[in-house]
């Protein structure tokens, strides 16, 4: 598959803006990453519209609006560690080690994981280590991270990755207890405690535990 052509993309970037997605370096790093190499078939077609599409396993990747506003709220420093989980397609992973020193991103889906390895090898994004394993533990091992994204719903913001997050870190997760409302929101680490935001809307598929079935 070719990339998309340069109408194509501005009209993307321009969509990206339109909702929000405002910080250059999140912006240059979407532009960079063709969202087309982590869709298969007829929908690598449709990679460019603002919209979730299905992957496998049951799976989606995120509309690029979402993908943009949640790396924003990140507001990633070139040094950070970042725990993605939920790795899906990897296009968000892909994103995110633009921005950041090194991305661990986990899942569930032993298939996925392997299909986006692949995809980060073809795109030569070597700072980023992919792991199948249950992401609502986290990644305890190389904790703590600098920053955190959760790419499922939760009903509230777990309680180990929590823990795995450094004094000044951000983690973006989304929260609910159904998969018609949910709320993005992002909790910083202080001294202090933790201090949350509410950031808008969203809807994500719920963040279980345990191994997934790879169909």
């Amino acid at each position: 598959m070719t990339g998309p052509d340069a109408e194509t993309k501005m009209q993307f970037l321009f969509a990206l803006r339109s909702r929000g997605v405002t910080e250059a370096a999140v912006l240059e790093a979407m532009e960079a990453v063709d969202r087309g190499l982590f869709l298969r078939g007829f929908f690598s077609e449709r990679a460019y519209e603002d919209v979730p599409l299905p992957i496998a396993c049951g799976q989606t990747i995120s509309q690029p609006s979402v993908v943009g506003l949640m790396t924003q709220a990140l507001q990633i420093s070139p040094r950070d560690t970042v725990l993605e989980v939920g790795t899906g397609s990897g296009y968000q992973a892909a994103i995110l080690a633009k921005l950041a020193r090194r991305v661990y991103t986990v899942d569930r889906h032993g298939r996925l994981v392997q299909e986006a390895r692949q995809v980060f090898q073809t795109l030569g994004l070597a700072n980023i280590t992919s792991l199948v394993g249950d992401g609502s533990h986290g990644l305890p091992e190389q904790a703590p991270f600098d920053r955190i994204i959760v790419t499922a719903a939760a009903e509230d913001p777990p309680g180990p990755l929590l823990a795995q997050l450094k004094v000044g870190g951000i983690m973006v997760v989304p929260v609910g207890q159904s998969d018609a409302v949910q709320t993005l929101i992002r909790v910083r680490k202080s001294e202090n405690g933790l201090e949350y935001d509410e950031l808008r809307p969203v809807r994500f598929v719920p963040l279980l535990e345990g191994l997934g079935k790879d169909t």
